[in-house]
């Protein structure tokens, strides 16, 4: 469970005015929070809006799990069922780490038409900007946002952010609540939660018994 401590831990993770001792107060006051219509923190899906079947993907973007699924089902998935239009999917933050977080940020940050290719190109290259050896991953990121069009100006801002940082994991805890999420990925089917890197012929199975 992700409890607020945990929550303050992971966000200082994100940015250093968000460091605190633990146990202790803030070193500074909390940031306001977003706007109730921010666009940053509105719904990211693929797929037609009337499709008869939606399936919920909590992800990380450092999760090797989510990863391995982006990489060898999803593509079926986007040709087989979201562009037939039997299903739509909507994409829901569950970021593990500092890292994660900062990418869900630059993420929701773009236009929202980049944003499933820049989250499909980050979990497709992973090992070369998460875990690369011998440079800082926050780096490694930076040019990945800068491919997608976002400038170096507005990317240092995303990272400082502090209000946007708790938006995403304030979200990753009513997902804990909503859909008992505890493991990336996690897909809900209607209201069934399956976590794992599920293949094709399992997944397909699931959609087509969602009603």
């Amino acid at each position: 469970m992700l409890d607020r401590r945990s929550v303050l831990t992971l966000a200082a993770g994100f940015a250093p005015g968000l460091a605190l001792a633990q146990g202790a107060a803030p070193a500074q006051p909390a940031p306001p929070p977003l706007a109730a219509d921010d666009p940053r923190m509105a719904e990211r899906s693929v797929g037609r809006a009337d499709a008869p079947v939606t399936v919920i993907e909590y992800f990380s973007l450092t999760c090797g799990h989510c990863a391995a699924f982006h990489r060898e089902t999803y593509p079926k998935v986007k040709s087989d069922l979201i562009e037939s239009g039997r299903m739509r999917l909507v994409f829901r933050d569950f970021p593990l780490d500092g890292l994660a977080l900062a990418a869900a940020a630059v993420a929701r940050s773009l236009p929202p038409e980049r944003y499933e290719p820049f989250i499909s190109t980050l979990l497709s290259t992973q090992d070369r900007w998460a875990f690369a050896r011998g440079g800082d991953p926050r780096e490694e990121l930076f040019k990945v946002a800068a491919l997608a069009g976002m400038s170096r100006a507005k990317y240092d801002e995303v990272l400082a952010d502090q209000s946007l940082a708790r938006a995403i994991l304030a979200a990753r805890v009513a997902g804990q609540q909503e859909h008992n999420v505890s493991a990336t990925p996690t897909f809900v089917f209607g209201n069934r939660p399956v976590s794992g890197a599920i293949a094709f012929p399992r997944f397909a199975a699931l959609v087509a018994e969602t009603r």
